[in-house]
C-alpha cells in the first residue's frame, strides 16, 4: 500500500465512515484500502462464514499484501447483522451479480442490499454501487428501492453514483489501490462527492461519464470485448486443430505486429465472475431495447462449450491408445478458474469434472489452492494410478510436475493440455500422448 493520505472530515473533525456491503474480491480490498486512508470503516455480509473468517483475520481471496493490512487492522468492523450500517456517511455495495442456470441476470443480492441499505440511509449521505450490472440498473431498480425505503429523494436529499468495479486476482501490478475507475451520477452534486469520495481512496486515474448508463455499460463493454475475443482464438483452435496447425505458434507470430492485434489465448473455457457473466446483462439489455445481440450471444456459444471439446480431445487421446472413456482414471488438475488463486466461480474445469463423470471417467481432482473440493491431498497422491492427466489450471505448481519422466515412473502415456502452458515437444518420442487446445 503507498503513504497514507488523510481522508475527508466531518463537521467535528473526524474521518468520515464508509460502509462497504459485500465483503467479497471486490468488497473486502476496498474496506481494507479505505481503512489506510483514515476513514472509520464497517462492513457488511450476510454470509457469516466469511465475516468469522475477516475477524479470524484468515481470508484466502487476498493478496499478500491486503492479508498483512488485514492482520494489522484492529479497527475494521465487520458483521452479518445489518444494524452495523445505521450512522455511516457513505455506503459502498460490492454485492455479487451472477446469473441463474438459464444464463438470465439475477440481480436479487443487488435488490436485496439497496433495500437495507435503504432502511438506514439518512440525508446527506452518499451511495455508491459497484457491483456489475447492465445500463438502466442503477435508474430502474437500485435508486427507487434506497428512495422507497428512506423516504429520501437521491440529488435531492442523498447522493448517488456508480463506479463499477475493476479487479483482477492475481495480478501483482494492478489491484483496487491504482486501477483506473470510471464514475457517472445521478446528478452533478452527486458526482462531485463521489469523485472527492475516489480521489481519496485511490492513486489511479478516475474517469467520469456523463450518465449513470455509460458507466454501467463501460464495464460491460470491457468483459464482452474479452469474451468475443476469446471465442475468436477458440474457434481458431477447434478448426487448426483439424488442419494440424499448432495455434500457439500462429498466436506468437502474430503478435510480432506492433499495432491493430491485442493477443489472446485458447484454453478449456472461460471462468471467473465477469467474462462468463457480464455479456448476458448486455445481451439481456439488448433484447429488452429491441435488439439482439447476436455477435455476443454466439461467442458466449463457444466459450460454454470449450469444456466439452476438451474432454472431446481427451477422447480422442484415449482412443488412439485403445481405451474408451468410461472406465479411465482421470487425473483433473486445477479446480479454480485462474492461475495461483482460489477462485471457483464460473471455473470451466467443474464443468470439465461433471461431463467426464458423466462419461463414466473415474476422476481425481486435485487444486492446491482449492483442497476442500479436491479429492486428493497432493499432486503426486492425484497423479497416482492414473491412465491420463488433464491440466485444467496453469498454477505454478503444476508446470513443473508434469515431465514425461515422472510421467512415466507413474504410468501416465496421455497429457490433455487444457492451458497451452506445456512444452509439446519435450514428450515427442517418449510415447506419452500430448494433446493441447489446437495443439
Amino acid at each position: 500500500m503507498s503513504t497514507i493520505q488523510t481522508a475527508s472530515l466531518d463537521s467535528y473533525g473526524r474521518p468520515m465512515s464508509i460502509a462497504v456491503v459485500g465483503l467479497g474480491y471486490v468488497g473486502l480490498p476496498l474496506a481494507l484500502l479505505a481503512s489506510t486512508r483514515g476513514y472509520r470503516v464497517r462492513g457488511y455480509d450476510i454470509d457469516k462464514r466469511k465475516i468469522d473468517g475477516i475477524r479470524a483475520k484468515s481470508i484466502s481471496y487476498l493478496s499478500e499484501e491486503e492479508s498483512r493490512v488485514l492482520a494489522g487492522l484492529h479497527e475494521l468492523e465487520v458483521s452479518n447483522e445489518e444494524e452495523i450500517l445505521a450512522g455511516a456517511d457513505t455506503y459502498i455495495i460490492c454485492v455479487p451479480t451472477p446469473v441463474n442456470d438459464q444464463h438470465e441476470p439475477d440481480l436479487a443480492p443487488l435488490e436485496s442490499a439497496c433495500a437495507t441499505v435503504g432502511k438506514y440511509l439518512s440525508k446527506g449521505s452518499l451511495v455508491v454501487v459497484e457491483s456489475t450490472i447492465n445500463p438502466g440498473v442503477c435508474e430502474s431498480s437500485a435508486i427507487p428501492l434506497l428512495e422507497r425505503e428512506s423516504g429520501l429523494k437521491a440529488e435531492e436529499d442523498f447522493f448517488f453514483a456508480h463506479c463499477p468495479e475493476r479487479v483482477n486476482p492475481g495480478d501483482k501490478n494492478w489491484d483496487v489501490r491504482n486501477i483506473p475507475r470510471v464514475l457517472g451520477a445521478i446528478g452533478p452534486k452527486s458526482f462531485l462527492r463521489a469523485y472527492a469520495l475516489y480521489a481519496s481512496l485511490i492513486d489511479g486515474a478516475i474517469h467520469p461519464l456523463r450518465t449513470i448508463k455509460e458507466a454501467e455499460a463501460v464495464k460491460m463493454v470491457e468483459n464482452a470485448f474479452r469474451d468475443v475475443n476469446i471465442a475468436f482464438v477458440n474457434e481458431l483452435a477447434m478448426s487448426f486443430g483439424k488442419a494440424g496447425i499448432d495455434i500457439t505458434n500462429v498466436l506468437r507470430g502474430a503478435a510480432t505486429k506492433p499495432f491493430g492485434y491485442m493477443p489472446h489465448t485458447p484454453g478449456c473455457g472461460v471462468g471467473g465472475h465477469c467474462i462468463p457473466v457480464d455479456p448476458y446483462y448486455l445481451i439481456r439489455y439488448g433484447r429488452e431495447n429491441g435488439f439482439e445481440h447476436d455477435f455476443l450471444a454466439t461467442a458466449r456459444r463457444i466459450n460454454n462449450g470449450m469444456p466439452e471439446y476438451t474432454v472431446d480431445v481427451l477422447k480422442d487421446a484415449l482412443k488412439e491408445k485403445k481405451q474408451t472413456l468410461k472406465g479411465a482414471k482421470v487425473t483433473l488438475l486445477g479446480l479454480a478458474y485462474k492461475k495461483d488463486i482460489p477462485d471457483m466461480r464460473e471455473s470451466p474445469a467443474v464443468e470439465i469434472r461433471k461431463i467426464l463423470e458423466e462419461h463414466g471417467a473415474l476422476v481425481t481432482a486435485f487444486d492446491p489452492y482449492v483442497l476442500d473440493e479436491s479429492d486428493a491431498t497432493s499432486s503426486e497422491e492425484a497423479l497416482t494410478g492414473a491412465d491420463a492427466v488433464l491440466l485444467a489450471t496453469d498454477h505454478s505448481e503444476f508446470l513443473g510436475l508434469l515431465s514425461p519422466s515422472y510421467l512415466a515412473t507413474l504410468g501416465i502415456d496421455i497429457v490433455i493440455d487444457g492451458r497451452n502452458v506445456l512444452s509439446r515437444e519435450q514428450y515427442e518420442g517418449t510415447g506419452i500422448t500430448y494433446k493441447g487446445i489446437g495443439r
